[in-house]
């Protein structure tokens, strides 16, 4: 192992073992320790990739289709490429300026490591519309719409696989839906609507019409890469660790969650000693890190992932942690 690595792991196994009151690591604590700081790196570098495929996927659509026929699309991004449009002003800076509420936003209600990552994002986002050159692809109203929306929604949708956003308007509409009595659908479907208006009254009707096939392809392969952002997920759990489990979920993650008796059953005959189920809800934003930390604890934990449309009640707002 790399003597800078090591110290790295047997330094974060001392940390472990003070806090189970212990002085000096144990073999199981260093190898444990080496396991999760591998699993860190993974996820961190897979993440990396994932937001630099969709930044530059997402400056594709905008530069390469958007941009030289005047289209805009929803959400920020929407907003940005309108505000283009009518005051002459570059791109890049609307993008980082529209998105820094959002970005605020995303810290109180969803946390801190979403909220780095999506500050970085936005800005390189920025700084590759700003510098880098792509092809006009095609002047073909149509092709422009559809493909550039594609693009569009395929940079933002590997963003959010990433753990980030490069557009804040899921953000909003997280926010407003635990604020109101509406769905995260309706009113990201109210701002859209308004902006498309505008596009209508600024810009003319055609290009508002164009841009509404644009948004429309945009949130189709959203939704395709990230399999419905919009939904909660529930997740079951059953491991031997459940007592592990349960604590990082509720002290990591700040989440509530269930626990049930139960019983295993498998194998011809079945065995069934009793066992403690864990169930808790998060957003898909926060399903990547839930799947890391329970890889750290127990990679052969049993876990059933289901999409919840509504919940009431409970933790589903993230609480503030303590520090």
């Amino acid at each position: 192992m790399n003597p800078f690595l090591a110290q790295i792991v047997i330094q974060a196994a001392r940390k472990a073992r003070r806090s189970k009151g212990a002085d000096s690591p144990t073999r199981y604590a260093i190898a444990r320790a080496y396991r999760e700081l591998k699993i860190t790196s993974w996820r961190y570098a897979k993440d990396f990739v994932l937001i630099t495929a969709g930044i530059f996927s997402a400056a594709f659509g905008l530069k390469g289709f958007l941009l030289t026929n005047h289209f805009i699309d929803g959400g920020a991004t929407g907003i940005s490429l309108l505000t283009t449009a009518v005051t002459g002003i570059p791109l890049p800076w609307f993008l980082i300026g529209i998105n820094i509420p959002f970005i605020i936003l995303g810290y109180k209600i969803i946390g801190k490591e979403f909220a780095i990552k999506t500050a970085i994002a936005i800005p390189v986002l920025a700084l590759v519309v700003g510098l880098v050159e792509f092809p006009n692809v095609t002047d073909d109203n149509l092709l422009v719409a559809v493909f550039g929306g594609f693009f569009l929604g395929a940079g933002i949708g590997l963003s959010v696989r990433g753990g980030a956003v490069i557009d804040g308007t899921e953000v909003l509409a997280i926010f407003l839906s635990r604020k109101l009595s509406a769905t995260m659908g309706d009113i990201i479907i109210i701002i859209n609507v308004l902006i498309f208006s505008a596009a209508a009254y600024f810009l003319s009707i055609e290009i508002a019409l164009y841009s509404m096939i644009t948004y429309l392809a945009a949130s189709k392969t959203l939704d395709f890469i990230v399999e419905g952002i919009e939904e909660y997920i529930g997740v079951t759990i059953v491991s031997s660790h459940s007592e592990e489990i349960r604590e990082m979920i509720i002290h990591a993650m700040g989440r509530g969650v269930t626990i049930y008796s139960g019983k295993r059953g498998y194998g011809k005959r079945g065995e069934n000693p009793e066992i403690d189920v864990v169930y808790t809800v998060v957003t898909r934003l926060e399903l990547n890190r839930l799947k890391t930390e329970l890889e750290k604890i127990d990679p052969n934990a049993f876990v059933v992932m289901t999409g919840v449309k509504e919940t009431r009640g409970g933790i589903i707002k993230k609480r503030p942690l303590d520090h």
